[in-house]
Order: C-alpha cells, then sequence, then structure tokens
C-alpha cells in the first residue's frame, strides 16, 4: 500500500506570498488525512495534485487561527465540488480537534449559512490543566455547545484522556490505529500518531505448489490467517506457508508546542518512520520561541532522539525564513541554517532531516519484514 505525505503550508502565523500557513496531507492509496488548516489551505489542495474532495479525516492540533482559519472554507468548498445527483450516501467527514473545536464549526457554518452536501461529525479531545499557561485555558463557558447540531452535523464523540496510556485513543479500524498525545503551548496541543496494522508475509508460493495447492480462494483465506484443510485431510496453517509479517508503518506529527508532556510522545512514536515537528525559530532564539511556545530545530532533534525516529521533518517556520529558492545572498535569516543545526544535533544517531517546503511530498516507503530487516 502506498503511503505519502505532502506540505500544503509550512508557515507560521499567517499565510504569505511565499508560504502557506499551517497544513499537510497523509495520503495512503486514496484516503487523504489533513493535518491542520490553516487560511487558504484550499487554495494550496487547488495548487497540489491532491483533490480535496478525497479528504476523509480533519486533525486540528490546537485552536490558533494559523492552523484552523481555513477548515470552514475547505468544508464549504469541498461540498460546493460534491455532486448531488451522485446516489451514494456520501461519507461522514470525521474532525478530530481539542474542546471547543465543535462550537467553533458549528457557529461558523451557522452564521454564514452554509449548507453542506454531507454530514461531518467533530470528536473533541478534552485537554488537561498543564497542557498551557492558565490564561490560555479555555474555560468550560467558552467552548460549550450552543444550540442545535447544525443540520449536517451528526454527534461527535468526547475524548477523554487515557490515564492508564496517557493518551487518547481517536479511532482503530482494519489498517490503522491513531492516538493523540499531550504537548505544551499557549493553548492546550496535540500530536498524532498515525500507526499501520502488520499486515501479512508474502505466501510461499513454492512451498504452497509443492503441497498440491493451486492458486484460488484457498490462498486468500491463508493470507487472512485461516488455516486450510487439503482434500487429503492434510492442515496448513498460515505460519506454515507465510513469510514473516511486514511490520507497519508510523506517521507522527506535533502540533505547535515548546515541550511534549508524559511518556505517551516518546512511546507512541517510538521508531518513527517520519516525526513531523515544528521548529519556529532557530537555536539562538530558543527564549524567544519558547515564550511564544514554540521550538528549535535543537528541540525538534531532542524529540526525534527520544523517539528513535528514522527522519524528522522540520516545518512551521517563522515567517522571516524565506524558501531555499528564494534565499539571496546577504540574506539574515537563512532556512537552511534550520536544518544544519537539527543535524548538528543528531550527527551522532543517523537521523535523516528534511525541510518541509510548500507541495513537497515525502513517500513512506513499505519497512522490510523482520527478517530481512536483520540481515
Amino acid at each position: 500500500m502506498s503511503m505519502d505525505i505532502t506540505f500544503l503550508g509550512n508557515g507560521s502565523a499567517y499565510p504569505s506570498p511565499h508560504r502557506g500557513a499551517s497544513a499537510l496531507v497523509l495520503r495512503t492509496e486514496g484516503d487523504c488525512w489533513l493535518f491542520d488548516c490553516g487560511e487558504g489551505t484550499q487554495t494550496q489542495l487547488m495548487k497540489s495534485q491532491i483533490r480535496a474532495g478525497r479528504i476523509s479525516k480533519v486533525f486540528i492540533s490546537h485552536l490558533h487561527g494559523d492552523h484552523l482559519f481555513g477548515l470552514p472554507g475547505l468544508l464549504c468548498t469541498v461540498s460546493l465540488n460534491t455532486n448531488p445527483e451522485v446516489q451514494q450516501t456520501p461519507n461522514c467527514m470525521d474532525i478530530y480537534g481539542p474542546r471547543g473545536l465543535r462550537h467553533f464549526v458549528r457557529t461558523t457554518l451557522g452564521l454564514t449559512g452554509s449548507q453542506l452536501l454531507f454530514p461531518y461529525a467533530v470528536h473533541e479531545l478534552e485537554p488537561t490543566h498543564d497542557q498551557s499557561p492558565a490564561e490560555g485555558s479555555l474555560s468550560l463557558e467558552t467552548t460549550a455547545e450552543r444550540g442545535p447540531l447544525h443540520p449536517q452535523e451528526q454527534p461527535g464523540r468526547t475524548i477523554s484522556l487515557d490515564a492508564s496510556t496517557d493518551s487518547y485513543l481517536l479511532f482503530e479500524d482494519k489498517k490503522f490505529v491513531v492516538k493523540a498525545f499531550r504537548l505544551f503551548h499557549r493553548v492546550p496541543s496535540f500530536g498524532f500518531c498515525v500507526e499501520e496494522h502488520e499486515r501479512p508475509g508474502r505466501l510461499k508460493t513454492e512451498l504452497l505448489k509443492e503441497l498440491g495447492m493451486k492458486p484460488g480462494p484457498f490462498y486468500g483465506r491463508l493470507k487472512a490467517g485461516e488455516p486450510v484443510t487439503l482434500e487429503d485431510g492434510r492442515v496448513v496453517r498460515p505460519s506454515e506457508v507465510l513469510e514473516d509479517a511486514i511490520p507497519g508503518r508510523k506517521v507522527c506529527v506535533f502540533g505547535d508546542c515548546s515541550s511534549a508532556l508524559g511518556e505517551a510522545p516518546a512511546r507512541l512514536c517510538a521508531g518513527a518512520d517520519v516525526l513531523v515537528h515544528e521548529a519556529t525559530l532557530a537555536d539562538e532564539h530558543r527564549d524567544k520561541a519558547v515564550e511564544h511556545g514554540h521550538s528549535t530545530p535543537q528541540m525538534a532533534a531532542a524529540a526525534a532522539r527520544a523517539c528513535g525516529a528514522r527522519r524528522l521533518v522540520l516545518y512551521h517556520f517563522s515567517q522571516r525564513y524565506k524558501p531555499c529558492s528564494l534565499q539571496r545572498d546577504g540574506d539574515e535569516d537563512d532556512v537552511s541554517e534550520l536544518k544544519r543545526q537539527a543535524e548538528e544535533a543528531l550527527q551522532d544517531c543517523g537521523v535523516e532531516v528534511t525541510l518541509a517546503e510548500d507541495f513537497l511530498t515525502l513517500p513512506v516507503p513499505v519497512r522490510k519484514n523482520r527478517c530481512r530487516e536483520s540481515d
């Protein structure tokens, strides 16, 4: 199964002529999941190879506008491009984010009289008091739901922290499990861990032929983990004719933060194929970054090291740093310096560092099975 990440916007605070606001898409064989939706995200989607109508899930890390203001407009644009004459029932778009997101979406759609041609549901994560300074913690009164559901809104879940795992289980299906973890920022912020389930190894076709089995339904049953009884009464078990399982891939996206809370981030993101982490300012501006709830390359590198990530992708850059393609000799702020600082902090552990740029697409290759990985 193919998997890749496309960065639609990597600028902090606001969209600019050279960088969009925060947004990235994780794509797996047609399904697209959007992580954050800053102002102008729908325009970035139109410039990319990704169809907005393919987005089935949205994950909002926190309620600052540069990660959220694009969501109502995107929902309306997706609706406008939906064919109302198609007979099949449209799928529900699931939206995950902090408490208060449901009120925001319902109010903006309601006040603008926006109707959608598909249902949506907002699933809220209950933050803890230690995810932000006191002034950044939104009161229950501020975030409380008001009025009836929007006509296209379906009831969403309220997801509390699982104290036993220090994380939030957002959903799990046959392919993936997605969990959230707590981060510290000026308002409560979250990171997300998308983990693919391991898949059965390849069938040992030569061995199956020796057993007298021809390609057909039995192959599918064995691949699905079911034993098969041959005509002569012999029972063939999947473990006998399957190669080692193929490990699942893991992609982790950190929202804005100056630190991670608890042990869950390092545990959930252990061995991540890709870890996406903000690096708003260079290391020499660490005090300013932390004061505003942000990170530097060295801080992002420390997170990647703690997780044992294979690749660290830096994003969410201050608008003072122009993309490499627009950098000119003599420019005081060089975005490539952010990469150098992270690489220097990781020079002894083999983590690959990448600078995200708008419309960069990174493939997440299938992992080798365990026996080959250890060769």
